[in-house]
């Protein structure tokens, strides 16, 4: 499980703004709630979109899909990586995306991105986004990322996959792979943006990464500890294999402590080969032959933020996915049951990212921070058919779950903890991993949830 939720420190903040603002009404004026869909998202991936952008030292290729890539150093830059104490010098190429424009002003800003990096070589994505005072953020850091690591061939030029910590501007703070607003009460708003993807490589040499798709999600899910209810619609259950990350309990530790906390690795190997992709067994030979599943380990080992210090870094996990042959992988938020009912009826399944108490889901039998499942279905009457990887063994993963639970206990942004302390909810988020080349039904679930 995910025990990090990226909300905790935004809803405690806000208790102490609003109570702030009591003696003072004007200083707070909340947005009332959208009628609509609270979510934009904005992705960059044909070779118009590239074209765009402002381009230093990267070129634009359009097979086998459209993408950028180093054409030309333009610099060099000694980067010292936390993780494994080396200094290394890297030339850098560089692409600078044009200011969106949010259909939704925002509390939070999620990118994601999918790429190729060849050993010795990574990418950096940054966003700088401006408030709607006119204000704007420094350069903030979302992710620093190679497919690989330095476990393949430690003497090869390798950074570790990493997201930064301590990044903030007095009004808006990076926490993991979210930029977040500090306090969501004062109408304040992230209005528009602009990424920024930095590739490197290994001085002298005439290796790329490729980058075919970047872009961001901005959100602004009101503050609720219980949502409307949607009513059942789409009845069917997708074939997903089924796995479990308890039977790895104690298998490589070094990634956060072993399988008991692998839900997202776990649930992103589930679509993946539900997809038809996986790992070889090349790809495997590192895994201990007698650990079952070795795909779920090596999906933990590649997904793993050495700064979070697990694999439940969201972005991490759509790149992931990304890199096996012709997926795509995105983060974005739902706003109901109905859109993973139309996800569900085109054959995409979804990995959904929520928290709650042991009593607030019938037969989950756990209580949690922050976990991943996977939803393949939903009942004739409408309650939620999971993959959950939080099950003893394989056979048990499949799970019922009655749909108004679920529904809050995914979408809502407050609950309470067995403490009774206000904390955060994930507000409806998820992992869309789907083809190059969707079929059109396909492509016609992902317009509708908003995602292209």
């Amino acid at each position: 499980m995910d025990s990090m939720s990226r909300r905790t420190i935004l809803v405690a903040t806000a208790g102490v703004v609003a109570a702030a603002a009591a003696a003072d009404p004007a200083a707070a004026r909340p947005r009332p709630p959208r009628a609509d869909r609270p979510v934009d998202n904005r992705f960059w991936t044909s070779r118009k979109d590239w074209a765009a952008g402002a381009a230093d030292g990267v070129r634009t290729v359009a097979k086998p899909r459209a993408g950028v890539e180093l054409a030309r150093p333009v610099g060099t830059v000694a980067y010292a990586d936390p993780h494994t104490g080396r200094t290394t010098t890297w030339e850098y190429a560089r692409w600078t995306g044009p200011v969106h424009r949010s259909a939704v002003p925002g509390t939070e800003l999620i990118a994601s991105w999918n790429a190729r990096t060849p050993r010795g070589t990574w990418v950096q994505v940054e966003v700088e986004a401006a408030y709607s005072d006119g204000a704007r953020t420094p350069w903030y850091v979302l992710g620093r990322w190679a497919s690989g690591d330095d476990r393949q061939d430690p003497q090869a030029p390798v950074i570790r996959r990493t997201s930064v910590d301590g990044q903030k501007d007095g009004r808006s703070t990076v926490w993991t792979d979210t930029l977040s607003l500090d306090d969501t009460t004062t109408g304040l708003r992230l209005v528009s943006y602009r990424l920024r993807l930095t590739l490197y490589r290994a001085p002298g040499t005439a290796l790329t990464p490729t980058v075919w798709r970047l872009g961001a999600m901005t959100s602004d899910v009101p503050d609720r500890f219980t949502v409307p209810a949607s009513e059942p619609g789409h009845a069917g259950e997708l074939a997903v294999p089924r796995y479990s990350q308890e039977i790895h309990k104690g298998q490589y530790p070094e990634y956060d402590n072993g399988g008991e906390a692998w839900c997202s690795p776990t649930s992103s190997q589930m679509i993946l080969e539900y997809w038809g992709r996986g790992p070889t067994a090349a790809d495997l030979a590192w895994v201990d032959p007698s650990f079952a599943d070795p795909q779920v380990c090596h999906a933990a080992r590649f997904t793993y933020d050495y700064q979070y210090g697990g694999c439940g870094n969201w972005p991490f996990n759509a790149a992931y996915a990304a890199t096996y042959r012709d997926m795509q992988g995105v983060v974005t938020r739902l706003g109901s049951l109905t859109d993973l009912e139309t996800l569900i009826a085109a054959g995409i399944p979804a990995i959904t990212s929520q928290s709650f108490l042991k009593e607030e889901l019938t037969g989950a039998g756990y209580g949690t921070a922050g976990h991943l499942m996977t939803v393949v279905g939903f009942t004739g009457t409408g309650d939620v058919i999971a993959n959950d990887p939080a099950s003893p063994s394989n056979a048990a993963v499949r799970r019922v779950y009655k749909r108004r639970e679920w529904e809050t206990v995914w979408l809502r942004t407050k609950r309470r903890n067995a403490q009774g302390k206000v904390v955060s909810g994930t507000g409806g988020v998820c992992y869309l991993y789907f083809p190059l080349r969707p079929s059109k039904a396909q492509l016609a679930a992902l317009a509708a949830v908003g995602v292209r």
